[in-house]
C-alpha cells in the first residue's frame, strides 16, 4: 500500500485525506477487492473521462479532481452500476466507501452539490 496525504480543495474548504495511491493493478481492480478500509486515488497523467463501473462494489462517492486537487465532481454511486462517467474530464479520482469509518467525511461531501448514477 502506497499511503499519501492529500487536500482536496472545495471553494473556500479544504479536506485533508489520507488515500492509497493505486498502481495499475488496484486502478484495475478498484474498490470490487479493495473495499473496507481506505480511500482508494487514481491519479491520470493528462486530464481525461474515464469511465468506470460499480460491479462487485459497495456503494461509494467518487470525487473527480483536477491537478490541483480542486473538487470538480462528485457522484454518489449505487451498487451494479455498469457505467459512471464524469460530466468534465479530471486528473484524479478518490473512492470513497460509504462506510462508517468514513461517515464524517462523506456526510461533509454529501454537502456539496452532487450527482446519482
Amino acid at each position: 500500500m502506497a499511503l499519501k496525504k492529500i487536500t482536496l480543495k472545495y471553494k473556500s474548504e479544504k479536506f485533508l485525506l489520507t488515500v492509497d495511491d493505486c498502481n495499475l493493478l488496484k486502478k484495475f481492480l478498484g474498490l470490487m477487492i479493495f473495499r473496507k478500509r481506505t480511500l482508494l486515488l487514481f491519479n491520470f497523467k493528462k486530464s481525461r473521462r474515464v469511465k468506470i463501473h460499480s460491479f462487485f462494489c459497495n456503494p461509494f462517492l467518487a470525487v473527480y479532481t483536477n491537478k490541483k486537487n480542486k473538487i470538480q465532481e462528485i457522484i454518489k454511486v449505487t451498487s451494479w452500476r455498469p457505467l459512471i462517467l464524469p460530466d468534465d474530464k479530471f486528473n484524479k479520482l478518490i473512492e470513497i466507501p460509504l462506510i462508517h469509518k468514513y461517515s464524517k467525511l462523506t456526510k461533509h461531501l454529501l454537502g456539496i452539490p452532487l450527482t446519482t448514477k
